[in-house]
């Protein structure tokens, strides 16, 4: 139990390639892959959560090991110690994907999650967090995706002028979220493969980065509001991809 604890760290979790999966969403989605080693439970989780975890190796622990294994407020005593899952953009690109979305320098694992989440949600192939982005397996980020991490490929880089290279070079069209772009949502053509580029709230996309998309585009905002925060922007974009590969 002691080595499951180090995984509340990122350099724990890098070191043994494994994270901690928190509470029954996110264990029944590790299970569904396939990628959990070991299961912590109190003996009332564990028989709270029989049905799910039927099969699975569990340790039973006490009220208070549960509480050192987690990082949430109150506790429902149910962990898992999962493998990474396997994801590159090399191997994304290989299979032709339709829909990528990307986000730069987003700090916020909540933000990050629920990006997780949306991608899931709206038939995406891929979510790069790229820059100086959130480790996508902090504990935050992993409740916020509610198992979506284990659904989607998602791939940590830290050259986002890379990733916008090589989705490019795949044949994806990059668009950019920008409040000045060029091209109207309303306007912009979503029926080609795309990836989506979104940037922080609090600066947006560098001016470097949001240059070397295809397009700029912005979300078009009748109301008071000057902007919108990356989830609900990426809420928008990624539905109207959606659709529009739909309707296709």
């Amino acid at each position: 139990m002691a080595a499951a604890v180090k995984l509340h760290r990122h350099v724990g979790r890098r070191r043994a390639a494994r994270l901690l999966a928190e509470g029954p969403n996110l264990v029944e989605a590790a299970l569904r892959r396939g990628l959990v080693s070991e299961v912590f439970a109190t003996e009332a989780a564990a028989t709270r959560f029989a049905d799910l975890l039927a099969g699975a190796p569990v340790h039973l622990v006490t009220e208070r090991a549960a509480k050192a294994l987690s990082d949430t407020v109150t506790p429902v005593g149910l962990v898992a110690v999962c493998a990474m899952p396997e994801a590159s953009l090399a191997a994304v690109l290989a299979n032709a994907p339709r829909l990528v979305a990307v986000a730069a320098d987003i700090s916020e694992p909540g933000n990050a999650g629920t990006l997780i989440r949306l991608a899931d949600a709206m038939g995406a192939d891929a979510v790069v967090l790229a820059g100086h982005s959130v480790d996508p397996y902090n504990g935050k980020c992993l409740r916020a995706s509610a198992g979506s991490i284990f659904a989607v490929p998602v791939i940590s880089d830290p050259d986002a002028a890379d990733v916008v290279d090589a989705l490019a070079g795949a044949g994806l069209q990059v668009l950019a979220t920008t409040l000045d772009g060029e091209v109207c949502l309303d306007d912009a053509d979503l029926t080609p493969p795309t990836a989506w580029l979104f940037g922080p709230e609090a600066h947006g996309l560098s001016a470097d980065l949001a240059a070397a998309a295809t397009h700029r585009v912005r979300i078009p905002m009748p109301g008071h509001a000057e902007s919108l925060n990356v989830a609900s922007a990426a809420a928008i974009c990624l539905y109207q991809s959606s659709r529009a590969h739909r309707r296709d």
